[in-house]
Order: structure tokens, then sequence, then C-alpha cells
């Protein structure tokens, strides 16, 4: 239970953080857009990852640095591309009616998604290389796994499908305009703390 506890509360405790992936899953979740597909993606995903960082990965990486300043440089440029798209959404919000709303293709969805979760360094941060090094101290190591897995996947379903609550806000303009200059900033913040963090 121990392993199991520590898996589960340090990957809630990473996870928590808004982030380029978190953004991502809200705005889907208020928009109500394949939001199904977008919290399996996620939640696949972080548990691929997880795995891997228990495997190895994470020491692997750390070990190359030309990998290390890849992740630094390509990811600090796509998170900077995400900002500049949320705020050219906050010049011109959309806000959602039935009647009017503009969908995304579900290809469109799957892609971005893809791209936000493998293009964002702090995943692997997170997930490759903190959770993996954490798991390895313990004997159970994939029990430690299984909490940490269950955390993440918890988190998104909460997050995805908890955006519903916010429903009454979502036909307000100003609503789109403060979550997308919210988003820009943390997508800004983030490239920043990747050009100078230490790895």
């Amino acid at each position: 239970m121990i392993a199991f506890s520590t898996g589960f509360f340090a990957s809630l405790s990473l996870i928590l953080a808004i982030g380029a992936q978190n953004a991502f899953v809200l705005r889907q979740g208020l928009r109500r857009e394949h939001i199904g597909v977008v919290i399996a993606i996620c939640a696949i995903s972080d548990a691929l990852l997880i795995v891997l960082g228990i495997l190895g990965l994470g020491a692997l990486i750390i070990s190359l640095p030309v990998l290390v300043e890849i992740f630094r440089y390509g990811g600090a440029a796509y998170l900077v591309w995400f900002g500049i798209s949320a705020l050219r959404r906050a010049k011109k919000p959309d806000v959602l009616e039935a009647s009017k709303q503009k969908t995304s293709g579900l290809r469109s969805v799957v892609v971005t998604t893809l791209a936000i979760t493998y293009l964002n360094p702090h995943v692997y941060i997170d997930t490759v290389i903190l959770l993996g090094s954490i798991a390895n101290q313990f004997a159970d190591r994939w029990v430690f796994a299984i909490g940490a897995v269950l955390a993440s996947a918890s988190w998104f379903l909460s997050l995805g499908l908890g955006a519903k609550l916010l429903g009454k806000y979502v036909s307000k303009p100003w609503f789109w305009r403060a979550l997308d200059l919210f988003i820009a900033l943390v997508m800004f913040s983030i490239a920043a703390l990747l050009l100078v963090f230490e790895f």
C-alpha cells in the first residue's frame, strides 16, 4: 500500500499544476468536443510514459545532452506557438451556442492532443524522469506505477468531464477571452522556464 499511495499522490501532485496538456483538456471539456477521445489519449499516454520511465527512459534522456536540448528548445518553440494561438483566439473569442457552435474534426483534435502531449517536455519531466526515478526506489515499483496511472486517469476524467460544471459561462465572450489569456500566460511561462531550467 505504501508504494501504491506514494505513486498515486506523487502523480497527482505533479499533474495538478495547470500546464499545456491540462489547459487543452479543460478547453475541450468546455467545448464538449471529442472529450472522451482527448481523455483517453492523455491517460493512455501518461501510463505509457510512466512505464517507460520505470524501465529507464528517464535515465537515458538525461545521459544524452543533445536529446535534452532538443526537448528544451523544440518544446519551448511549440509552447510559444500554442500561446500565440491562444492570444489570437482571445482577440476574437468564440462563444458556445448550440445553434452556432463550430466544431473541430476528430482528426484535428487527435493530432492536437498527441502534439500537446508528446511535444511537451514537461510531460517527460513529470512522468518519465521524476515518476520513473521515484518508482525505482521501491521494491514494488509496478505497484507504484499502478497508483500513478490511476491518479493520472482520475485527474483527466475529472478535468475533462468536470468542465461541464462551467457550462453556464460558455456562451459569454469574456469567459473565453479570459480562458485563452490565461492559457497563453501559462504557455509562455512554461516555455520561459524550459529555457532556464537545468536538467
